[in-house]
């Protein structure tokens, strides 16, 4: 069996097309799994839900999708949030809203956003001098409790990095990175950011055998057209994520 696993795409319709088109070249999947953060950003929230919509993947709801759908339009609402409101129809709004925390996408296989039991805190992550990095394995075993013993493959997002860790005596833990966002900053504190490095969009493979056990783990950063990307985000007034899409970088 062969799972594509997409996350963060926030509402980067023309690097969720590349991915999908990268993918189809690759020959294609069995399965497409979507971890959440579909369309929070300066960009193409309509667009890049009614393409989801039309795919109708299995898809588990991230922080920024329950925000979207359920924060109040106030001075306090963040930007990017309030863009993708602004611009999504009430249906669609509820749609996010009802996406499930975890979701079981195949025997032993749970797929969820951040940690299985918040759609908001980091599982692989630790912040140190403003950076996201990895967190020790004692942490990440702790933050995984409440996943069922049988669980071999843990797929998660949020972080926008790219992870590939085993768990001694429990699952491997893949993040493919962010679809559509390559850095992001986050002023709650502690502030931090996350930097993928260059503005690729990225995704996973994992391929099983007939177990159901992991035989392969692919992360993919693919090319596209982030200079439209990052024009779009100017002419919303965003030039913060204008540079970047450009980049990878959120300052150089």
């Amino acid at each position: 069996m062969r799972i594509a696993v997409l996350a963060d795409i926030h509402g980067n319709v023309l690097a969720l097309d590349a991915v999908l088109d990268d993918l189809a070249q690759r020959g294609g999947a069995d399965l497409i799994v979507n971890l959440g953060d579909c369309v929070s950003g300066p960009l193409w929230p309509r667009e890049t839900m009614q393409r989801l919509e039309a795919l109708s993947l299995p898809t588990v709801r991230g922080n920024h999708d329950r925000r979207v759908a359920e924060d109040p339009t106030d001075e306090k609402m963040w930007p990017s949030d309030r863009y993708a409101q602004e611009r999504l129809t009430a249906a669609q709004r509820e749609a996010l809203f009802a996406l499930p925390l975890t979701l079981e996408i195949a025997p032993g296989i749970v797929a969820f956003h951040a940690r299985p039991d918040h759609d908001e805190k980091y599982l692989a992550d630790a912040i140190l001098d403003g950076q996201l990095v990895r967190a020790p394995l004692a942490a990440i075993k702790r933050r995984l409790k409440s996943l069922d013993p049988a669980c071999r493959i843990a797929l998660c997002g949020h972080s926008h990095r790219s992870e590939l860790i085993r768990i001694p005596g429990g699952p491997v833990v893949f993040n493919p990175g962010s679809v559509g966002c390559p850095a992001y900053s986050d002023d709650t504190p502690p502030a931090h950011v996350s930097e993928q490095g260059t503005p690729h969009a990225r995704y996973g493979i994992v391929e099983l055998d007939a177990a159901y056990r992991p035989d392969r783990f692919e992360a993919i950063a693919v090319d596209y057209d982030h200079e439209a990307a990052a024009k779009q985000a100017e002419q919303a007034g965003r030039p913060e994520w204008a540079h970047a899409l450009r980049t990878g970088f959120i300052k150089d």
